[in-house]
């Protein structure tokens, strides 16, 4: 299990980022320094960007424009007019800013990526972001506007506007220029970029990882979150263990289902109520029965969209790139995000997935018809009162919701800079839809977890099969009982969805999990 909370320090390399360390910064705000072997690289990469523009190579966006302008010759003179253009000229994004988290996961990768030593740029550049990562200036950075390709463009000048003390910012957290940010962290800002810069910074996909790389954390824990309230839900609905019997599972060779089974089998051991339920029937329904087979097959893409995304957060994604060996200037299409379009997009269906699966089982915890013995919504005293009725319907309604979102963005494109880049990835959409349908699926969660403490209860006031459920389940319970009291008589309940929605963000449910079972996959 995943605990980026404790990660305090992170040492930038260009090589080593991983999700944890990449949350623990973006997130959790860990400290960065720059490695020694980054700095040396990127004063070589430095170097060589100097002589190529000295010796008048034709070299994009070092000696000529940008995108459609790529024919049009720019001299030594105007160089460095043309990399701060690109950053003023390019800050046209839209719609509510990002997040801070999401701003810092781009200082973050931008400054990794340059760390490289391919793209020509000063090291103060990634000293200066790293400052800012360290000294609480984050950009403020409007999510719209971004194709994709060539890279997040308009995101990332945004991004880059407080280094030329222009734009906005929150400077710990207090909204206001980016001058004034700078100037309140003590970091000085440039009065210009210099050749290349404009292109190393606003070249690459540091909007689209960022912003997807938290929402894989995010569905990483709602999976975990979908055994473990799932499996509190068995209790309530007086479910069979039969059906996570690993000789099921190995036959059929799917290794997340298998893990889940094996999840599956660690948090139903010790339960009162599942030892004398297991000859109530021959089999449950699928909500229950096939959750191996259903978040098994949710964790095997989540792991595709790990492998990609970690190997993104160590990409370099600009161009042109420069190349030592030979002093090779190469252009290239690094910047294109499809290779992290179609993950971010299977993340959001499965995200969406986890989701589904989770209001099914709230339905049938508050369905009497479904519930095996459970009272009608979960109520005590039913016609007068309506329980956990809405429950379900705002869970439904929140399911619903992710299908539209989960359309995949990746194959659409439209052509831009007079049709020279003429198929885009709108990857940067996959990852922002992505993070909407997490934030729905760990709301949906929350709603189940908050079912499963009522139907347990319900469950052993029949005392039908005893009152035990396991130690990791009772502690649960017990963290939620004490901001939700058992739900005899209507009243407000939003505070409680309230309470249970910050546990279940804020982690404080896994952290409980991992005290009990700590290799939970």
């Amino acid at each position: 299990m995943y605990n980026p909370k404790e990660i305090k320090h992170v040492v930038l390399t260009g090589h080593d980022l991983n999700l944890e360390t990449f949350v623990a910064v973006a997130r959790y705000g860990a400290t960065v320094e720059l490695a020694d072997s980054a700095l040396e690289a990127m004063e070589k990469s430095r170097a060589l960007a100097e002589k190529i523009a000295a010796e008048k190579r034709v070299a994009y966006g070092i000696t000529t424009g940008f995108g459609d302008f790529q024919k049009v010759a720019v001299s030594a003179e105007m160089s460095n007019q043309l990399s701060t253009n690109l950053i003023i000229s390019h800050c046209t994004a839209m719609g509510d800013p990002y997040v801070p988290e999401v701003a810092r996961g781009m200082l973050l990768l931008r400054a990794n990526a340059l760390c490289v030593g391919v793209s020509g740029v000063r090291p103060l550049l990634v000293q200066m972001m790293i400052e800012m990562l360290n000294k609480g200036v984050t950009p403020i950075i409007p999510q719209k506007g971004s194709l994709g390709s060539s890279g997040d463009l308009a995101p990332l000048a945004h991004m880059s506007l407080p280094l030329l003390g222009k734009g906005k910012a929150w400077y710990n957290g207090v909204e206001m220029t980016g001058a004034e940010a700078m100037a309140a962290a003590g970091i000085k800002t440039l009065d210009t970029l210099v050749s290349k810069e404009g292109l190393g910074l606003t070249n690459g996909t540091c909007a689209m990882t960022s912003v997807g790389a938290l929402a894989l954390y995010d569905t990483i824990c709602a999976a975990q979150l979908g055994d473990i309230i799932g499996s509190m839900d068995f209790e309530a609905l007086t479910g069979l263990r039969n059906a996570f019997d690993p000789r099921i599972h190995q036959v059929r060779h799917q290794v997340g289902q298998m893990k889940v089974a094996e999840n599956m089998a660690k948090l139903l051991e010790g339960s009162e109520i599942l030892d004398n339920c297991q000859n109530d029937r021959v089999q449950d329904a699928y909500a229950l029965r096939c959750i191996p087979q259903l978040h098994g097959a949710c964790r095997d893409a989540i792991e595709y969209v790990l492998d990609k995304t970690e190997r993104e957060l160590n990409a370099v994604t600009d161009n042109p790139l420069m190349f030592l060996e030979d002093e090779a200037v190469i252009s290239g299409g690094n910047f294109h995000g499809e290779p992290m379009a179609i993950p971010f997009d299977t993340l959001g269906i499965a995200a969406s997935e986890l989701a589904n699966s989770s209001e099914r089982r709230l339905e049938r915890m508050v369905n009497a018809a479904l519930s095996n013995g459970l009272t009608p919504f979960l109520t005590v005293e039913g016609g007068v009162n309506s329980g956990y009725m809405i429950v379900q319907y705002a869970a439904a309604s929140m399911v619903s919701e992710n299908k539209i979102y989960a359309h995949p963005a990746s194959v659409d494109s439209i052509p831009s800079s007079a049709n020279q880049e003429d198929i885009v990835s709108m990857g940067t959409t996959a990852a922002r839809t992505a993070g909407m349908i997490v934030k729905n699926t760990l709301d949906v969660l929350s709603l189940e977890l908050m079912t499963a403490c009522q139907a347990i209860d319900i469950r052993r006031k029949l005392n039908t099969h005893g009152q035990g459920i396991t130690p990791l389940h009772q502690a649960i319970y017990d963290r939620v009982r004490k901001e939700v009291p058992f739900y005899d008589l209507d009243r407000e309940i939003w505070p409680e969805i309230d309470a249970v929605k910050k546990m279940v963000y804020s982690g404080e449910i896994l952290e409980i999990a991992r005290q009990f079972i700590p290799d939970l996959y």
